[in-house]
């Protein structure tokens, strides 16, 4: 009841009674009060007048399972959807839900996170009531070699969905982080369960700084939120639509070839790497060379100092100018 609420009120152009409010729902005053109340709890500014009924006057960063509920639009990606105030990673509990057959496009988001992790078993630092924490559980049919590319899908949805929330001008960081102004905005971590020839799920992780102002002193050279780059409030709900929504996009466009061919352009262009000097930490040893773009494999090509180009599938790829690397 709480969500169709909020959409109530949100439609509504004016004050909308609780009678109304009543006879839409098929619920007592009492009910449609408490709801009200609770939802003024979780920080909606709502407006009470006699005679008139209740007025949504604000919404403000209410990040919940109504509210997220309310704000997802798209036509899979988050229509299962598990709300955690807090829980240990939200990918440990897309797997679990994975291994237990929940559907494509399950969504779990937590407001915070005891074990958030990122790439190669680091922590991923995970503040309370500023960032968005979640995780995609997807079962794509492609071959498993392939499924490295969901984590590109993820970082141009990201990049698009801040765009469009914020204005802030988001940029990749091939091959899993999204830049603001030269800092990290956002990290994801892609796992697997496959056999060779075949993929049970995927779970894209996907962490956003939000609305925090300041940062610990080991990363705030590195790391930075949309509220410090654009001096507002940002709603973490509505931010969650948007990347979800344009994730849609994107992966149809993956579904259709298996790759990144429809995508390597518009990918390209938002790449910070693209045309700057990057050192490539590779297995054998790490060299330095130009960074020019991604191929349809979701390979980042480097121009080497010799003039031969490498493909780098995966590993650490550091950018002059970005996170301390000069």
């Amino acid at each position: 009841m709480k969500t169709e609420i909020i959409r109530l009120l949100k439609e509504s152009q004016d004050y909308i009674s609780g009678q109304e409010l009543c006879q839409r729902l098929q619920v007592s005053r009492t009910a449609v009060w408490k709801v009200i109340n609770q939802l003024k709890e979780e920080g909606y500014k709502i407006e009470a007048v006699r005679n008139k009924g209740y007025r949504l006057v604000e919404e403000g960063d209410v990040f919940t399972q109504a509210s997220l509920e309310c704000a997802v639009e798209g036509q899979w990606a988050g229509k299962t959807l598990y709300y955690y105030d807090v829980t240990d990673s939200t990918n440990d509990r897309g797997k679990v839900l994975a291994e237990e057959g929940c559907p494509h496009g399950t969504l779990v988001v937590a407001g915070l996170q005891t074990a958030g992790k990122g790439r190669r078993g680091r922590m991923w630092t995970s503040p309370e009531g500023t960032a968005i924490y979640m995780s995609l559980v997807l079962r794509p049919q492609i071959m498993p070699s392939s499924a490295s590319m969901v984590t590109l899908v993820a970082a141009m949805a990201v990049a698009e969905g801040i765009r469009q929330e914020s204005e802030a001008d988001a940029v990749i960081k091939w091959p899993n982080d999204v830049v603001v102004k030269g800092k990290k905005v956002c990290g994801i971590l892609t796992e697997m369960s496959a056999e060779i020839d075949l993929i049970h799920y995927v779970v894209v992780g996907i962490g956003i700084n939000v609305n925090q102002t300041s940062f610990p002193s080991e990363i705030s050279q590195t790391a930075t939120s949309l509220t410090i780059e654009t001096g507002r409030q940002i709603s973490r709900s509505h931010l969650t639509a948007k990347v979800l929504a344009a994730f849609e996009k994107y992966y149809a466009q993956y579904e259709k070839t298996g790759d990144l061919s429809l995508l390597a352009e518009e990918y390209n262009s938002r790449l910070v790497n693209r045309g700057r000097q990057v050192l490539v930490l590779a297995p054998k040893g790490q060299y330095t060379g130009e960074a020019l773009g991604i191929e349809s494999n979701g390979e980042l090509l480097v121009k080497t100092e010799d003039g031969s180009v490498k493909k780098v599938m995966s590993g650490e790829v550091s950018v002059r100018g970005i996170y301390g690397y000069v």
